[in-house]
């Protein structure tokens, strides 16, 4: 059993204490609680007041004698007798349980909202009758006077079965797109139902006309709330005939008197998450509302919180039991909670000793896990050289791995891996360490290139998350966490130079915006280095804040520019004098060049024609091309006209070219000797 105290309010947790495995014969059981003395103080009030995965809905009979849970897997109600402290029956179903309603003062009428919209009833004897919804449903509500059932889903209409005549009525057409939960009023049966658009709908059902609205999600929301969406109804209770609980999605429990439609209190819980369950405590004027991770008890006149409880699973429902200080939950786990506060009331008459026992109970810390046996796998079995156990009496398989006595594993352990204790010491040590630096300043680590630009970009990012949060837009990506830009702030080659021409004019602010940062800049890497000096300091030293400069005008912006382009000129003046400076400085000394093997010295002489050259308009150098010749203008017949330019030659080209032109002529002069000398030989044949 655990117990806790807030508020000098004490809470016994008698669901608390050693969980034994559902594999373990009687026989070992009884020998454990012989032996163990946790064991045998383990409270177990309700026998097997478990289920197989999780619960999701849990509710007491009218006459108070019977506990209904239903859960998973497979979908499944649990009935426990409290005058037996045990389960009375178990009954399986088709599908999963929305929510389910006892319309008798015991178990022999109940009627279930599953998620595949049927509607199953069950007698006393199990079940008794399917039927089906148009739309999936979310809950109901039952009306006494009537026999009606009243359906709320996905859908704008509100389905009415009437148990008496065994069909369905005229359903109710509202103006919500869809409903999440609805209630009746015990003394004046006013149906209500809570929509997705954060509305409260009120109907008569004698008229079955709609008698009033309440906008609750405007009224959710004040001025230190944060929310990101539209608050839904996901709770509604009604308090007698005036009062009125209303639980959002977005955590906020609105108290209403419907004679106003403005709330009496708004109490928030702080978390964000839908409220699951609500309930009044009438004795001491208390609520009780519970989203999936806390159960906060407040007054509902001031909204001051009595106490609070915060289970470690997260929470589906929760029940309180009639005129007592008995509170139970339905959880995502497979035991069900149960909670006594002896100061909402006095325990029931089914478990009266628990007043007696609560008076001598120490605190003792709540284990969800197998202490006396450790599960491990056979990877880890290999380590600790337990292998050859696998089939043994002293490991018991379960699912991908087994369980072991916890004396034999530690023996094990110990031979395996003798200095085990240096480690966990040493790993104390570091993490003492560490929760010591998070007292400190929070250094950012900057990359070593381009410092400068990741803290402006670090800067922006944190503007942009706050105007995001007041606008409600969506973060924009991060240059530093992109991939695609990792290399610029790794490769000393992308490294910004500040001091350029074309950096300083296009920043033209850049000079006053990146001496603030620089100071920040190097105040980060002096609490850097001081950090690496002296490690193991506990308190690090806050930083004074740098103040806040404002940015300039245009007229500003216009005037640096104008000085930085002053500032460039007289750099560049103060190069040009440093350069002439030099030149006067050295002195000069002939140098000797090596002419290449079949070329021939030509005079500078070239180089200045050419210079001259290339001073001259286009056209003039056209008409001097076209007078030497390697330029030929003609006109065409479709009145264009026509430019042929040939290349110039070198000296080189032309010997050879000549060298060809003479060896064509001899050639030709050699051919034509020959050819003359035949035809005299033909003449003398033919004398003869």
């Amino acid at each position: 059993m655990q117990v806790s105290s807030l508020n000098e309010v004490k809470i016994y947790c008698l669901s608390a204490g050693r969980s034994l495995p559902e594999w373990l014969s009687d026989r070992k059981k009884r020998a454990l609680q012989k032996k163990d003395v946790d064991v045998r103080r383990r409270i177990e009030l309700i026998q097997d007041f478990e289920m197989p995965t999780i619960s999701t809905k849990i509710k007491v009979s009218r006459d108070g004698q019977y506990i209904m849970a239903v859960g998973t897997y497979k979908p499944r109600i649990r009935c426990y007798d409290t005058y037996q402290l045990s389960q009375k029956f178990e009954r399986c179903l088709d599908s999963e349980v929305v929510t389910f309603e006892i319309l008798s003062d015991d178990y022999s009428k109940i009627v279930f909202l599953q998620c595949g919209r049927f509607v199953e009833f069950h007698s006393q004897h199990g079940h008794y009758y399917k039927t089906r919804i148009p739309k999936f449903g979310r809950d109901f509500s039952y009306h006494y006077p009537s026999c009606d059932l009243y359906f709320v889903g996905a859908s704008s209409e509100v389905y009415r079965l009437n148990l008496e005549q065994g069909r369905f009525l005229n359903s109710l057409q509202t103006d919500a797109i869809e409903s999440n939960v609805c209630d009746i009023n015990p003394v004046h049966f006013l149906f209500a139902m809570g929509t997705t658009e954060g509305k409260v709908e009120c109907w008569d059902p004698r008229t079955r006309n709609r008698v009033g609205i309440l906008d609750c999600a405007l009224s959710s929301v004040t001025a230190d709330t944060e929310i990101d969406s539209l608050p839904s109804i996901s709770a509604l209770k009604f308090d007698g005939a005036l009062n009125m609980a209303v639980g959002t999605s977005t955590g906020q429990v609105l108290l209403y008197d419907l004679r106003s439609s403005s709330p009496l209190i708004v109490k928030d819980h702080h978390y964000g998450l839908p409220i699951k369950s609500i309930q009044f405590h009438h004795q001491l004027d208390l609520i009780i509302s519970a989203d999936s991770r806390i159960i906060k008890i407040w007054n509902k006149d001031t909204g001051k919180i009595f106490t609070s409880m915060e289970p470690e699973h997260s929470i589906n429902d929760i029940c309180l039991y009639p005129n007592s200080g008995m509170l139970m939950t339905a959880n995502e786990a497979p035991k069900m909670n149960i909670y006594y506060i002896p100061v909402l009331g006095p325990a029931p008459k089914w478990c009266s000793f628990l007043d007696n026992l609560t008076e001598e109970l120490e605190e003792n810390p709540e284990s969800t896990v197998y202490d006396d046996y450790k599960f491990v796998t056979r990877k880890d079995l290999e380590n600790l050289g337990l292998a050859h156990l696998i089939g043994s009496s002293l490991l018991r398989a379960y699912m991908h791995g087994f369980f072991i006595d916890i004396r034999l594993y530690h023996k094990a352990k110990m031979m395996a891996n003798p200095f085990a204790y240096e480690e966990y010491r040493r790993e104390k040590i570091r993490q003492k360490i560490e929760e010591t630096r998070a007292q400190r300043v929070q250094l950012k680590k900057l990359p070593k290139v381009n410092k400068e630009l990741a803290l402006k970009l670090i800067e922006e990012e944190g503007e942009d998350q706050q105007v995001a949060k007041k606008r409600k837009h969506k973060n924009l990506p991060n240059l530093l966490k992109d991939d695609r830009f990792k290399v610029m702030f790794e490769n000393p080659d992308f490294q910004v130079d500040e001091q350029s021409e074309e950096f300083r004019l296009l920043n033209p602010l850049v000079s006053k915006i990146s001496e603030k940062r620089k100071r920040k800049l190097k105040l980060l890497e002096e609490l850097e280095t001081q950090e690496q000096e002296d490690e193991e300091e506990r308190e690090g030293k806050a930083s004074d804040a740098e103040s806040s400069e404002s940015s300039d005008d245009e007229k500003g912006w216009v005037e640096e520019v104008r000085k930085q382009r002053r500032l460039l000129r007289q750099e560049e003046k103060v190069k040009r004098q440093e350069r002439l400076k030099e030149d006067q400085q050295t002195l000069l000394k002939p140098q000797f060049f090596e002419i290449k093997e079949g070329e021939e010295f030509r005079s500078f002489k070239d180089s200045a024609k050419k210079q001259k050259l290339m001073k001259k308009t286009l056209g003039d150098r056209l008409k001097l091309e076209e007078k030497i010749g390697t330029l030929n203008v003609s006109d065409t017949t479709v009145g264009s006209k026509q430019a042929t330019f040939k290349l110039k030659k070198s000296e080189q080209q032309k010997k050879q070219q000549e060298a060809e032109k003479q060896h064509r002529q001899e050639r030709k002069t050699l051919r034509r000797s020959a050819n003359h000398l035949k035809s005299k030989r033909g003449r003398g044949r033919l004398f003869h």
